[in-house]
């Protein structure tokens, strides 16, 4: 029989729980979401499992990265379910705090962004990072983990939230964890229930296109060539023309100068409906 985790609503208890395993010598391991969880999510928490020995999940869909046209009314909100799945792995605290108690009344301050925060996501969605950097710092003092896991499918995200450690010098290690996909390629996402049966079985085109393009960069082609053809794809497969299909160097998020001494990353985002679907990979 699985022991439930115990659930945490404020941020006061959730300071007492980690400085009591602090002080009792335990390493803390926080694994940051949004809820809907899937395997991808469980994939973090048996990570975090491998280097912590109490593990805090948070779910807390944030009002701040979301426009007033996004989807956070929308966004599926699964806490029940949530936790069961996470009482399976032997997750101890689920810290599930409402708006009110990370935006009180009278909040006022947010976090400015600049490097890898600049470009790509915030072309489409400028209010983003600044709330997804204000929220991930908030709990990190909160929860104060030893270590912090991410997955790479929010590839800009993850460099955001390792800059930002780094800057403001917070005693957390973040770890980043590879993409977990469907056996068809698909990056799993909460997003991805919002696809039509029409939609799923278009979307593996997405990691389909960035694997040809990455191939053909490594053969020696021109990767404008590549990109243009590879959103070519895409339309024609009943995406719409990507928000952005582009290389990068992996470490800032810059435009490449040298794709033959540069670590590479290919990241897209694409609207497919009304799915709005992102994906990466190294090349």
């Amino acid at each position: 029989m699985t022991t439930p985790p115990r659930i945490i609503r404020t941020v006061d208890t959730l300071q007492a729980l980690s400085a009591e395993w602090h002080r009792a010598g335990l390493r803390v391991g926080m694994v940051p979401t949004m809820g809907a969880l899937h395997s991808g999510h469980l994939a973090l928490v048996e990570a975090a499992r491998a280097r912590a020995e109490r593990i805090i999940v948070t779910i807390f869909v944030n009002p701040a990265q979301f426009a007033p046209t996004e989807d956070f009314a929308a966004y599926p909100r699964t806490e029940a379910s949530d936790v069961e799945k996470l009482a399976a792995l032997g997750v101890e605290a689920v810290f599930a705090p409402n708006a009110a108690e990370m935006y009180p009344a009278g909040f006022a301050t947010t976090i400015t962004l600049k490097g890898p925060a600049l470009g790509l996501e915030t072309d489409f969605r400028p209010h983003f990072f600044a709330g997804v950097a204000t929220v991930v710092a908030k709990l990190l003092i909160a929860g104060f983990p030893d270590v912090a896991l991410f997955g790479e499918k929010d590839y800009q995200q993850l460099a955001v939230v390792t800059q930002l450690v780094a800057d403001l010098r917070l005693p957390t290690e973040i770890i980043g964890l590879p993409t977990i996909r469907e056996a068809d390629g698909l990056a799993l996402s909460s997003r991805n229930a919002y696809l039509t049966a029409e939609e799923r079985a278009v979307a593996p085109i997405l990691a389909a296109t960035l694997q040809e393009i990455a191939a053909g960069i490594r053969s020696g082609q021109p990767a404008a060539a590549l990109i243009e053809a590879g959103t070519a794809r895409l339309v024609a497969s009943g995406f719409r023309t990507p928000d952005y299909l582009t290389l990068r160097n992996a470490r800032t998020l810059a435009e490449p100068v040298d794709l033959a001494t540069e670590p590479l990353r290919l990241l897209v985002a694409a609207w497919l409906g009304r799915t709005r679907l992102i994906d990466n990979i190294a090349v």
